[in-house]
This record gives structure tokens, sequence and C-alpha cells, in this order.
């Protein structure tokens, strides 16, 4: 029994939900990506500490992901383990009048429909952000004027020594799509959001402002993962590119987007090479002809990317 089979059966035994060579096309908003060795989805807090204890003794690649809707998959796939959190991750609680706990596989737009529920303003941007709890508070995703940071009063997290600790806002390191988490090999078990009382209408009225506005002009009906470069200081990236001609532009399966130049999306069989190799002639234009240096957003996991 090679360690990989050894491993399955010991994280089935702990509890754990095992896909052994899983597609990540299935598990990612890109709709790319080869086989990874094993997809373990992890459903309490015992399971996790017993899990991470556990891969840390055989000494086997680990990598998290949350929603998948930021990644690009290699070709050839991921090696070792990808650990996804579900079950009671998922959860959603009102704290007090004004706060709301969360597990961070909670979808991002789930925990807004809870805050609707409960007449709480002040996730509306996150409306539509089709991540995770945890993968917003990784990269402290944001929108239409808000961020992560302005919400989330504290993460929970496990430590790679399988402590559980809770970090409070100004320790997470939040900057424009950056947080501790993002380097400190830390993930995220739980966020809890403050928000303010409001009016439930207006609140409702917002969020589906937000969600016509995204429908309007982003690709939301093509699989991609999001924005693909961070906004470079005094620009807009969509904007440069747009202006460089690539809107568009194509490669293999991988296309620059009609409706938003910001955007790369799959518009059939794109593979993970197809998208890099856009992105790269995309920096090398822009750069080229605007003088700017864009830095991709998007995180490319596996084999040789």
């Amino acid at each position: 029994m090679s360690i990989l089979e050894q491993a399955a059966a010991k994280l089935r035994e702990i509890g754990c939900e095992v896909l052994e060579n899983e597609p990540m096309k299935r598990h990612t908003s890109f709709k790319i990506g080869g086989e990874a060795d094993l997809l373990v989805t992890v459903n309490t807090k015992k399971q996790l500490a017993q899990a991470l204890g556990y891969i840390r003794e055989i000494d086997i690649p680990l990598m998290f992901m949350g929603n998948g809707t930021n990644m690009l998959v290699s070709d050839k796939g991921i090696r070792g383990i990808v650990l996804k959190l579900g079950g009671e991750f998922c959860e959603i609680f009102l704290e007090d009048e004004n706060t709301i706990r969360c597990g961070a596989g909670a979808l991002l737009v789930t925990v807004c429909r809870f805050a609707l529920e409960n007449s709480l303003t002040g996730l509306e941007f996150a409306y539509g952000i089709p991540g995770s709890v945890g993968g917003a508070a990784f990269m402290n995703a944001g929108a239409y004027g808000g961020e992560t940071k302005d919400v989330a009063v504290s993460c929970e997290c496990i430590t790679k020594d399988g402590e559980y600790i809770t970090v409070e806002n100004e320790d997470c390191d939040f900057a424009y799509r950056h947080s501790r988490f993002s380097d400190s090999g830390e993930l995220v078990t739980e966020v809890t959001f403050r928000l303010e009382k409001g009016d439930a209408e207006k609140i409702r009225e917002q969020m589906d402002d937000i969600m016509g506005r995204r429908k309007d002009k982003q690709p939301i009906e093509l699989p991609s993962a999001g924005s693909v470069f961070k906004r470079p200081v005094g620009y807009f990236a969509g904007g440069l590119i747009q202006e460089c001609g690539l809107k568009g532009h194509t490669v293999g399966g991988a296309q620059v987007s009609m409706k938003h130049s910001g955007f790369i999306v799959n518009i059939g069989d794109a593979t993970c090479n197809d998208v890099l190799e856009l992105i790269a002639y995309i920096q090398k234009t822009v750069l080229d002809e605007k003088g700017v240096q864009l830095e991709c957003e998007v995180r490319a996991v596996g084999d040789e990317v």
C-alpha cells in the first residue's frame, strides 16, 4: 500500500471525506485543473486537528483551498493532499444583535443573505463575490468600496502546530488583497463580523444594485477566477488592457473577456498553460505600451506552475 493509499484510509478513519485522483476542474470556478492525489474535506474541528497532526507525521505535501474561485490549477494537477472545510465550518451564527460568527467554509453570498435576514448592514459590498469566508479573510476580499478588513472583528485559525488561536483584526495584517494568512501557513477556520443595524429593505436594494452591476459589467456567465490582476496604483487593470487592444485576445480556450478586460474567461476547454500564456502576454504588452507592471491576483498552484 502506497503512502497515499495509507493516508486516504487513515483520513477516512478519522471521519474525513476523501476523493482520490480527483480532477480539480470540478472544484474551481475556472473549470481548469488536473487531478489532485487526494482531495480531503474536513467537517469538524476535532477532525481537522487530527488530520493535520497525521499529515505532519507522514510529511506529505498539503494545500488548503476555499471555494476554488481564485485558483488556477496546473494541468498536471496537485501532488499530495488538498484540504477543504465542510460540515460545521459552513455554519453561521448570530452572536448578538450586531455580530455574525461563521465558519470559514461558509459562502460569502450566504453570509450576506444571513445579514439581510437579520437587518444588518455592512456586508453588502461582498454580495456576489463567489468565494468562501476563509478565502475572503485570506486575501482581504473587497469590492464596491468595501473590504473584509472593514467588518471582520477577528479570525480564528489553526496553526501549523495544530493549536486553535484567535487573531484580532489589528493583528491580521490586512492590506490590499493580502493578510497574515497569505504567508503564515495558518488556516482560517472561523471569522467574526461586526455590523450595524439597518433597514432590511434598503439593504436588499443595495445588494440587488450590486448584483445587477456585477451581471452587467462582469462575465459571470463564463468560467473565470474573477479579476486576474491587482489594481495598479493610479490605474485600472481592465482599462489598461483594453487600451492596449487586448479585449477578446485569445490563447487556446482562454480569452480576455469581451465584457470586462480585467477578466480572463474559459471559452471552452482552456488549459492552465493557455491562461498562463495569456497572462504573460498581457503583462508584457501593458508594460511595453503603458509602462505599468501588472501583478497577478489569481493563485497558480500545482505541478510546474
